[in-house]
């Protein structure tokens, strides 16, 4: 067989941060003015969300994991050091752990009062802070076959990054909170399966149509085919607390879509499986994080998700390489064995009884690689 060449399967990475006000450590508006201060040097590379104490930045389109590594933690940077000029704090965490929503302030744009007006308190609820992965393709018509085969693993990679276990002061009792809260919004969670990509875009002109939605960005499922860039844009994970975390995910993502890519080359499929039976592995990675099972639905059967993931991970190692990801890959048997962001968060809280603890050590693990 012809050597299969994986140069298109780039990477963009695109992160939330929370804005903290040290004194409180409370969320904390900053007007806009980190954004703007922002731009002067990464230009549009940084942006405002919908909540004002939330900055949104992007890497450009990134070769490899090394690349992505790179302007991850440079983007991270350059963000809290301007924060830091304005006497603020910035971290990454799914959910802040005791900020209530409904003090924090809605950006003044056309696009955010039209989503609240319509939306109402689920959208000012939605204070919540995820990781965008964009994995690119060499066209939309594959892009929809990776789709359709990466949703199960959606939970597995989920799991790993669980990172909100607070909420408005409460320990939840999940690893993973933020999908809770996003749940509220229409067209979220796993998508369904779609025979082709033209079965995917008569759908959403159905939806544009019937003034369901005016664009299929407001299709907010947890994977999804990009309606502007050739990229599959992965959206299920909370934002992890440290770079190394985030570029492994990514890493992971992007081996998920170059394996199945080389599958496909040998004629080859993973099986798919139904919406709602991913759904309860979704759940269990919510709820559980990696410490607790995932459904095998091929044996029909709970797996320990740490094992689960160990097993995904001799899936994917042999594109490893040729993505020049070993690097950012490994580290994932380091976040496997000692826990998620959501795990040392609950640690600093058992040990503390203190969320303010909580906060100190979000914001302090900000800019560790």
């Amino acid at each position: 067989m012809a050597h299969i060449d994986y140069r298109h399967f780039t990477l963009g990475v695109e992160e939330e941060y929370m804005v903290i006000d040290p004194v409180t450590r409370e969320l904390q508006s900053h007007e806009q003015k980190i954004v703007n201060e922002g731009q002067k040097i990464i230009k549009d590379k940084v942006k405002a969300e919908m909540h004002q104490a939330v900055v949104e930045v992007g890497t450009d389109i990134c070769a490899d994991a090394e690349e992505a590594f790179k302007d991850v933690a440079t983007l991270r940077g350059t963000i809290a050091e301007i924060a830091g000029n304005m006497g603020l704090w910035v971290g990454a965490s799914g959910t802040h752990p005791f900020s209530n929503w409904n003090s924090q302030l809605i950006t003044d744009h056309d696009r955010y009062h039209q989503i609240v007006n319509e939306l109402q308190d689920a959208a000012r609820s939605n204070l919540i802070f995820g990781l965008h992965v964009h994995v690119g393709m060499e066209d939309r018509k594959m892009a929809i076959h990776i789709a359709n085969s990466a949703r199960y693993f959606l939970p597995h990679v989920y799991a790993l990054s669980t990172n909100s276990p607070f909420w408005e002061g409460r320990l939840t009792g999940y690893k993973s909170y933020r999908t809770k809260v996003f749940d509220k919004f229409p067209r979220t969670g796993i998508p369904d399966y779609f025979e082709s990509i033209e079965a995917y875009d008569n759908y959403v002109a159905l939806l544009i149509k019937t003034n369901c939605i005016d664009n299929a960005k407001k299709i907010w499922w947890d994977l999804r085919v990009h309606p502007f860039f050739n990229t599959v844009e992965f959206r299920i994970c909370d934002i992890p607390m440290t770079v190394s975390e985030t570029i492994a995910i990514a890493s992971l993502f992007q081996a998920i879509c170059a394996k199945l890519y080389k599958l496909r080359n040998k004629n080859l499929n993973f099986i798919i499986y139904q919406r709602a039976l991913l759904n309860e592995n979704k759940w269990r990675a919510s709820r559980y994080g990696i410490d607790g099972t995932l459904i095998d639905f091929g044996k029909e059967t709970e797996v320990n998700t740490r094992l689960l993931l160990y097993e995904l991970l001799d899936f994917v190692d042999d594109v490893v390489d040729e993505l020049g990801s070993r690097n950012a890959i490994s580290y994932l048997h380091k976040m496997i064995e000692q826990g998620t962001g959501a795990d040392r968060q609950l640690k600093i809280f058992e040990e503390t009884n203190s969320m303010i603890s909580v906060v100190d050590y979000i914001h302090d693990q900000f800019l560790r690689q």
